[in-house]
C-alpha cells in the first residue's frame, strides 16, 4: 500500500498569508506540527518538506498525496493550497530609443535618479565576470540590505562586487517538481552562476555598467549598459533549464523581500488562469512584496494571442513587448539581380552565389513533400542540398529555428532561408549564413524559384539600421489582454541564443521587455524614495504613448494591424516624463482588499492574508473603481461612474485640464473637468460618467481620459464592455 501511495505524492505549496509568529523558528515548529497532525508523525513531516516561508509570508512546500493536501487545505490557518508546477523564462540601442540616450544624458538626470537602488532580479543566474557587472565608481554596499552572498559552484564571495551585492541560489523546488539536476540533459552550476545567459542578459538589461564598443560579433555596435547603471543587483537564481519552479520562486520572493531590495524583476510568468490571485506563486510573492512598498515588475509572455496576458494581478506592473526603431537585416539577393529584404543575426559572409532548392523538393525517401518543407532531422535528402541554400518553412511559431540551420548544415547545405512571419520581430543566430524573409518577399522568391532553370541566391551578412520607421510596433508574440481575472484592470505595456561563447547577445521576448520597465522603475524609485509601488506604477503608465515615432498610433507586426490597450496597455515607456508625472494614482493594500472582495474572494481566501482577522465590508467598492492608472468597465449596462483620486507632485500652483477621446457609442463626462493644485501631496478626486447610446456587441470599445497643465500630460486609457444602454 505504501509503494502505491508513494506513486501519488505531488509537490504542494501551502500558503498562510503574512507572517506572524515570533521567529523563523516558531514558523517551521508550527509547519511541521501541521503536516505531523495529517501525515502522522514529525518523522513524517521532516521528510516531506522541501521549503519552508518563514519570513514576509507563512507558509510551506511538501511532497503530499491529493487527500493529504485536501485535509491541510481544510485547516483555518490556510489560506490556498496549490501544486507547485514549473513555468518557462519567458540591449545596447534599445536606451537611446526609450529616451535615455546617451551616458552623457543619463548623468543629466537629477541627483538623486542616480543613487543606490537596489533590484532583485529573479532569473537563471549571473555570470559575475563579464565586464556589465564591474563595480568601478560604485560607492559602499547600501546599509539597508541584508542580503547575502551564497557561494556554491564556481561561485565564491568574490563574484559579489558593490554591483552584484548578493546572489542566491534554489533548486529543491525543481528537483521536486522534476527530478535531480544531473538527471537533466544540460550545461548547470549549482550555484547562482548562470548557465545559460538569460538572466545575465535581464540584470545587465536592468543595471549594467557601462560597457564600450560592443556589438554581437560586429553587429549592433555601440555602448551596453543597463538603464539605471548606478543601481545595484541581488541576484536571486530559481531557474534551471529555462524552467522555474513555483516552489523556488516563492523562495526568491520571500528572501528579495526580506534582503531590502526596491525592485524585484521576474521574466517568468506562469499560464493565465480564472482562479485565485492566491493559487498562482508570482502572485502571492509579489503580493506580499507590494505589502513591503517593493514593486514587482513581470512579463506579460509570449503567447501574442487575447486573453494570454500572465502576471495580472494588479499590485504587478505587467510588460509586453514592442519593437525599437532598430532592424538587424540580412538581405537575399538573387540571380535575376532583385534584393530581398531579409532579416536575421548573420555574421557570416558567403563569397559566391549558390543553387536555391525548396525543402519540399529535397524530400528523403519516403518523406512527405510537406513535412520536409520544415527541415526537421531526417527529412531532406542530403545529395539534393549539398552545397545549395535550402527554403524552409515553419510548423509553428515555436518552432526551433536554430535546429533547422543545423539540420541544413549537417545535410550539407551552405545556406538557408525561412519563411517566417516574425522575420524581424526576433533575432536568431545561425549556424550557416541563414535569413528570415517574409509573406511579400515569399511570393517573389516562389516566382523565382518556378521560372528560373538554374535558381541561384547570396545571403548577405548583417548590418545594422536604426532610426527606422515606424516604430515601436507592437510584438506578434507579446501575449494580449483582456485581464481573464479581472476584466476591469487595463495592464501595461522583446529567442534562442545560438550555440556561441559570446561575451553579449541580442535577446528578444517579454522577458526582456520586462527588465527595461524594472531599470525606469528603479530610477523613479531613486528619484522619489518614498513613492509607493502604486505610485510609481502610475508615473511608469500615465507618462507612456499610444503613439509611433511617426506619430500614429501604434501597430502589430508582422502586418501592421491596429491596435488597442489591450495590445499595448498603457502605451510605450517614456522615462523622462515618468519621473516627473505631474499627478499620480495611488493605492495601498487596504484598496487591494477592497478590490479582492469585489472580485468575490471569500473570507477563507482573506484569513490572516495581513497577519489579522480580515473581512470584506458590506458594499465593498467595485472593482473598476480601485485607483488604478486605466480604466476599465467590463460589465456595462446602461449608464456607469468611475471615482479616481490623484495626487500632484510638482513645485506651485497649477491648473490640470481634462481632454477625453470619446470611446464608440459612449458619451463621457468629467466632474470637475478642471483640477487646482497649490501645494505638492494635495490630492484632488473626479469623477467619470459614462453614458453609453450603442451596444459594443460582446467587444470593448477604447479611449482615454488625459489632464493636462501645458506641461505634464496624465494619461489613461479607457476600456468598456457595453452590454446594454
Amino acid at each position: 500500500m505504501e509503494g502505491v501511495e508513494l506513486l501519488w505524492l505531488q509537490h504542494y505549496i501551502v500558503y498562510m498569508g503574512e507572517q506572524i509568529h515570533s521567529s523563523s523558528d516558531s514558523v517551521i515548529s508550527a509547519n511541521y506540527g501541521m503536516l505531523a497532525s495529517v501525515l502522522g508523525s514529525i518523522d513524517e513531516a521532516h521528510a516531506a518538506v522541501v521549503h519552508h516561508y518563514t519570513k514576509s509570508f507563512r507558509g510551506f512546500s511538501a511532497m503530499l498525496t491529493p487527500a493529504q493536501a485536501k485535509a491541510i487545505a481544510a485547516e483555518e490557518s490556510v489560506i490556498s493550497v496549490f501544486e507547485s508546477k514549473t513555468h518557462p523564462l519567458h540591449t545596447t540601442h534599445s536606451w537611446d530609443f526609450l529616451g535615455v540616450n546617451s551616458y552623457n544624458q543619463y548623468n543629466q538626470l537629477p541627483g538623486d535618479a542616480k543613487s543606490d537602488a537596489i533590484v532583485g532580479v529573479i532569473d537563471s543566474g549571473v555570470w559575475p565576470e563579464s565586464k556589465s557587472f564591474g563595480d568601478t565608481g560604485l560607492g559602499p554596499i547600501p546599509k539597508r540590505f541584508k542580503g547575502e552572498c551564497v557561494t556554491g559552484e564556481n561561485f565564491t564571495s568574490a563574484n559579489c562586487n558593490r554591483k552584484i551585492i548578493g546572489a542566491r541560489f534554489y533548486y529543491r523546488g525543481f528537483e521536486a517538481d522534476i527530478g535531480p539536476l544531473e538527471f537533466v540533459d544540460g550545461i548547470f552550476f549549482r550555484s547562482a552562476r548562470d548557465a545559460d545567459g538569460h538572466g545575465s542578459h535581464t540584470a545587465s538589461t536592468v543595471a549594467g555598467s557601462v560597457v564600450s564598443n560592443v556589438s554581437l560579433l560586429g553587429m549592433a555596435r555601440g555602448i551596453a549598459r543597463g538603464g539605471a547603471p548606478s543601481a545595484r543587483l541581488a541576484i536571486y537564481k530559481a531557474c534551471w533549464f529555462g524552467l522555474c519552479s513555483d516552489a523556488d520562486l516563492l523562495s526568491a520572493f520571500e528572501d528579495a523581500t526580506d534582503d531590502g531590495v526596491d525592485i524585484i524583476s521576474i521574466s517568468v510568468g506562469s499560464p493565465p488562469t480564472r482562479s485565485s490571485f492566491f493559487s498562482d506563486a508570482i502572485s502571492i510573492g509579489s503580493f506580499h512584496a507590494f505589502m513591503k512598498g517593493v514593486l514587482v515588475s513581470a512579463s506579460a509572455g509570449n503567447s501574442g494571442l487575447p486573453g494570454t496576458a500572465s502576471n495580472v494581478a494588479p499590485w504587478i506592473l505587467t510588460v509586453g513587448a514592442s519593437s525599437i526603431d532598430r532592424e538587424f537585416n540580412s538581405n537575399l539577393y538573387l540571380g535575376n539581380s532583385r534584393v530581398l529584404k531579409g532579416f536575421s543575426l548573420n555574421p557570416l559572409k558567403m563569397e559566391n552565389y549558390s543553387q536555391i532548392i525548396s525543402a519540399s523538393a529535397a524530400a528523403a525517401p519516403g518523406v512527405p513533400a510537406a513535412n520536409a518543407s520544415f527541415c526537421r532531422n531526417n527529412t531532406l535528402n542530403k545529395s539534393l542540398i549539398e552545397g545549395k541554400i535550402v527554403v524552409c518553412t515553419l510548423e509553428t511559431i515555436q518552432d526551433n529555428r536554430l535546429k533547422k540551420s543545423i539540420v541544413v548544415k549537417e545535410g550539407g547545405g551552405v545556406g538557408m532561408i525561412i519563411i517566417d512571419p516574425l522575420a524581424k520581430e526576433v533575432g536568431f543566430q545561425f549556424v550557416i549564413p541563414a535569413t528570415l524573409i517574409g509573406q511579400a518577399e515569399a511570393v517573389e522568391l516562389r516566382e523565382y524559384l518556378t521560372t528560373e532553370k538554374n535558381p541561384v541566391a547570396k545571403i548577405i551578412p548583417t548590418t545594422t539600421v536604426v532610426n527606422t520607421k515606424p516604430a515601436p510596433r507592437m510584438a506578434v508574440f507579446s501575449s494580449m489582454g483582456p485581464n481573464i481575472l479581472t476584466p476591469d484592470i487595463i495592464k501595461v505595456s522583446t529567442e534562442e541564443p545560438a550555440g556561441r561563447s559570446l561575451d553579449f547577445n541580442i535577446i528578444s521576448g517579454t522577458s526582456m521587455s520586462c527588465p527595461h520597465v524594472s531599470a525606469i522603475a528603479a530610477l523613479i524609485k531613486s528619484y522619489h524614495p518614498y513613492w509607493s509601488p502604486s505610485a510609481i506604477k502610475s508615473a511608469i503608465m500615465t507618462t507612456a504613448t499610444e503613439l509611433d515615432n511617426t506619430g500614429s498610433t501604434i501597430v502589430k507586426d508582422p502586418f501592421g494591424s491596429p491596435t488597442t490597450p489591450f495590445d499595448y496597455g498603457s502605451g510605450h515607456i517614456n522615462p523622462v516624463a515618468a519621473l516627473d508625472p505631474g499627478l499620480v494614482y495611488d493605492f495601498d493594500s487596504n484598496d487591494v482588499i477592497d478590490f479582492l472582495c469585489s472580485n468575490g474572494v471569500g473570507s477563507g481566501e482573506l484569513r490572516n492574508l495581513k497577519g489579522e482577522r480580515l473581512a470584506c465590508k458590506k458594499d465593498p467598492t467595485t472593482s473598476y473603481n480601485l485607483n488604478y492608472p486605466s480604466i476599465g468597465v467590463s460589465n456595462v449596462n446602461g449608464s456607469v461612474s468611475v471615482v479616481r483620486t490623484v495626487t500632484y507632485y510638482g513645485k506651485g500652483p497649477t491648473v490640470y485640464v481634462a481632454n477625453v477621446e470619446k470611446p464608440v457609442g459612449v458619451n463621457v463626462t468629467v466632474t470637475p473637468y478642471k483640477l487646482k493644485f497649490y501645494n505638492a501631496g494635495e490630492k484632488q478626486s473626479f469623477k467619470v460618467d459614462f453614458l453609453p447610446y450603442k451596444a459594443s456587441n460582446g467587444s470593448f470599445v477604447f479611449g482615454s481620459i488625459t489632464w493636462s497643465n501645458g506641461v505634464n500630460r496624465v494619461r489613461s486609457p479607457i476600456g468598456l464592455n457595453v452590454i446594454s444602454v
